[in-house]
């Protein structure tokens, strides 16, 4: 059962983030320019209104100084001290529309902030001035990362249901995946029970520490995984039939076993744990890559359903199993992996929250991994990963 954290907000919560190290703090933003500071035992420290009032959208740590937070709201980054909750530090005015998400690089050296206007822009943290905007989005950018061990590389996604890879040198995204052109032609896509056909509007998106391994949570309620390679397409990719509703959150964890572990959330009050490591897709190597798609007449976008109103429960989770087997299979053979490959036969964790997933953020608790969740409330549920 879940931990509850209450006492820290009035409104609902809608980003959190955890600052890392075995003492380090979290903090969580909601409606109304709410933003709440916490220690690991999940007591609120201290509580901060922002004078906007505005929505705060994403909330991300400095990696280089966990003293520093930045949040999102309207149009402008506040930056904030955790420990000293008074008021902004600087207030950093990105663009003309209001941000939906937030990426620092590894280095602390560069802020990327995704907005409603389709557009990514780049922040220098030493001036504080935008110093690049990248538009190739045709909708809402609701999604950015930076990729872990390149700080020059990040990627974007967005409701045109592209995904898009950038390297800050360039004016031009080196690749860009149309999710519903790829789901069109796969043979295998045909509604099946439970499992909505909406359009893959990208709710979000995460990078494993490796840097070349993504994973992006749509409408369709699939969880799109891929390894970016070095070519103009993704190496390979698969398709997660995650949820039976709109999958809002992915986001992978970098304190297990190994850093292909990817927790979902979605509309459909359900969280669950992967393996992405089984499907293939985190295997080092090249393969040729799949034949452009075959364009076709977009369909009409459909509005999500209601989220599911299950009582919540966690079931049994189960060990993952590893996969150099498969691995030194394929080195002695020196076979060529298929672009597509086949998705792990479900989750190791399926949890059921019972309410609507608005954010999901992986933390080491005292020693202990855990997920915090954000629903459609004012209180965050903890959920204790350990066996």
């Amino acid at each position: 059962m879940a931990r509850r954290w209450t006492d820290g907000h009035s409104a609902p919560v809608l980003c959190v983030a955890a600052a890392g190290g075995p003492e380090g703090l979290l903090a969580s933003g909601a409606e109304g320019g709410e933003v709440t500071v916490w220690n690991q035992e999940g007591a609120p420290l201290a509580q901060l209104k922002l004078q906007a009032t505005e929505d705060v959208t994403s909330a991300v740590f400095l990696p280089s100084a966990p003293g520093t937070l930045y949040v999102s709201h309207g149009e402008t980054v506040s930056v904030l001290d955790p420990r000293n909750l008074k008021g902004p530090v600087e207030e950093l005015h990105v663009g003309e529309d209001e941000i939906n998400a937030l990426s620092l690089n590894e280095m602390g050296t560069l802020l990327a902030a995704a907005d409603d206007s389709g557009a990514v822009r780049v922040v220098e943290l030493e001036s504080g001035k935008v110093s690049r905007t990248l538009r190739r989005h045709t909708n809402i950018c609701s999604s950015v990362a930076f990729r872990p061990q390149r700080p020059q590389s990040l990627v974007s996604a967005g409701l045109d249901m592209q995904l898009m890879l950038w390297s800050l040198q360039k004016a031009r995204p080196l690749w860009v995946l149309n999710l519903q052109e790829v789901m069109e032609e796969e043979e295998d896509c045909r509604q099946t029970p439970g499992q909505l056909f909406n359009p893959p509007l990208v709710h979000c998106v995460s990078v494993a520490a490796c840097g070349n391994v993504m994973a992006c949570a749509a409408e369709d309620g699939r969880v799109h995984v891929l390894r970016a390679g070095g070519g103009s397409r993704p190496e390979r990719q698969v398709a997660l039939q995650a949820h039976s509703q709109g999958a809002s959150q992915a986001h992978f964890l970098n304190f297990l076993s190994h850093p292909y572990w990817l927790a979902t959330g979605g509309n459909d009050g359900r969280m669950a744990l992967w393996d992405v490591s089984e499907s293939g897709v985190a295997i080092e190597g090249k393969s040729k890559p799949s034949g452009p798609p075959r364009r076709r007449r977009p369909k009409g976008r459909s509005k999500p359903k209601a989220q599911a109103t299950a009582p919540a429960r966690a079931v049994a989770q189960a060990t993952a199993p590893a996969l150099q087997e498969d691995q030194g299979e394929d080195e002695a053979t020196g076979a060529d992996p298929s672009p597509q490959t086949p998705p792990p036969a479900g989750p190791r964790l399926s949890i059921n929250h019972g309410d609507k997933v608005n954010w999901v953020c992986p933390a080491m608790l005292k020693g202990e991994p855990s997920l915090l969740v954000a629903d459609q409330g004012s209180v965050l549920s903890v959920y204790s990963l350990s066996t």
